[in-house]
């Protein structure tokens, strides 16, 4: 017997079926369209892009520039007070304390020119030797200022500012060593020694010598 040849069995595609053109032709499956793609992430130690800032507005300052006014003027110094020590002496032995008084300032390094030693009494022997070659040179040893100086206290208001002063009340009217007193402590630049008697010595000089 002659073999009927079988019809072609037709088998669906795994892909799903497929447009048909015109023409008969067999049109492919499109393909999605690809969105707009997210911008790519800054790589690691770069940092993205920075926008710049917007300009910040300043207020408009006053260009003038304040002059400083006058400055107030210094106060004055208050002018120092000399100090003060009292060596308690009996009027015949207020010249030898002050001797010694004198030796212990140059001792503990005093200059011999800063030192004014003044009696209310019998003048120093070395101011009496040295008067007795007349005043002028008297004096113009007291401006040479390179030596201790001995004066009466008559003779307070001719002697310079020194230092140091030293007063020696040995004797004379208490009037005498009453205006002697605030003479020599106008004329100490540091330090007035008084050698006699302490009463009256406070009497005028104040109760806190």
């Amino acid at each position: 017997m002659p073999l009927i040849p079988e019809e072609p069995q037709i088998h669906e595609s795994a892909q799903g079926p497929r447009a048909t053109t015109a023409a008969g032709r067999t049109a492919p499956t499109p393909r999605p369209v690809p969105g707009p793609r997210p911008a790519a992430p800054p790589r690691p130690g770069r940092p993205g892009p920075v926008r710049p800032a917007p300009p910040v507005q300043r207020a408009p300052h006053d260009t003038a520039v304040a002059k400083p006014g006058p400055s107030a003027p210094a106060a004055p110094t208050a002018p120092s007070t000399p100090q003060i020590q009292l060596i308690p002496a009996s009027a015949e032995g207020a010249l030898d304390a002050a001797e010694e008084a004198v030796d212990l300032l140059l001792d503990s390094g005093r200059v011999p020119g800063e030192v004014l030693v003044i009696t209310t009494g019998e003048p120093h022997p070395w101011a009496a030797h040295e008067l007795s070659f007349g005043e002028a040179a008297y004096w113009a040893q007291h401006d040479a200022g390179d030596d201790v100086f001995y004066a009466d206290a008559s003779a307070l208001g001719q002697a310079a500012s020194r230092p140091v002063v030293v007063v020696a009340v040995n004797g004379g009217p208490d009037a005498t060593a009453a205006t002697a007193l605030p003479l020599a402590l106008g004329r100490a630049g540091t330090l007035l020694i008084v050698c006699g008697n302490p009463q009256q010595i406070n009497s005028v000089l104040g109760a806190g010598v």
